[in-house]
């Protein structure tokens, strides 16, 4: 167990690596092409009600899907994770500029004073974000587990989509019981279905 820490923690620091080499004018390019995949996506497109997420630096930057998903008439849904405690709560954004605020440790996430409380079962299309990926769904996030406990409470209908770089697709991710994987993966270049 913990060696598999060990090799995961290597992974994100490898992963970084790779995407910090990277130019602007690259990372753009690469996220502008996912976004662009992302928006012909027939489950994307079919999707009414739709679980994004706001990214941290070694994932796919998503201010502009957040943007553009209103322009396609999305419901578009972040969550909020305990603080203290597991748990999340999905609340609807129906204006990013004042229905965000900083949270605890500076993380930008919904005013849940502003913003109407979402049903997890309602969600019909999830964007999780990792940090890195194989071609059979396995992830890594951050860490802190927090998309492998909701994971599994989404509905076995929602398809559960994460956006990559091709330089974060790696050949085998080391999974322990508790982590889960995703059904899809778009990247730059291509779109990778769970095998």
């Amino acid at each position: 167990m913990e060696e598999i820490k060990e090799t995961k923690s290597e992974l994100r620091k490898t992963i970084q690596n790779r995407l910090t080499e990277l130019t602007d004018q690259e990372t753009a390019e690469k996220t502008e092409a996912i976004e662009n995949r992302l928006f012909e996506f027939a489950n994307f497109l079919e999707s009414k009600i739709v679980l994004l997420y706001l990214n941290n630096t070694s994932e796919v930057d998503t201010r502009k899907i957040l943007k553009r998903a209103y322009q396609y008439n999305k419901i578009v849904v972040l969550p909020v994770f305990g603080d203290n405690r597991p748990g999340v709560k999905l609340y609807k954004i129906d204006d990013i500029k004042s229905d965000l605020k900083a949270g605890p440790g500076g993380v930008i996430r919904p005013d849940i004073n502003r913003c109407k409380r979402v049903p997890i079962d309602r969600i019909d299309i999830a964007i999780i974000p990792s940090i890195a990926l194989d071609e059979k769904g396995g992830r890594i996030g951050t860490g802190r587990g927090n998309y492998d406990r909701l994971i599994p409470k989404l509905a076995i209908t929602t398809r559960k989509v994460s956006l990559a770089l091709e330089d974060q697709i790696v050949p085998q991710i080391p999974m322990e019981s508790h982590d889960k994987h995703v059904d899809i993966i778009i990247t730059e270049k291509r779109t990778i279905y769970k095998i």
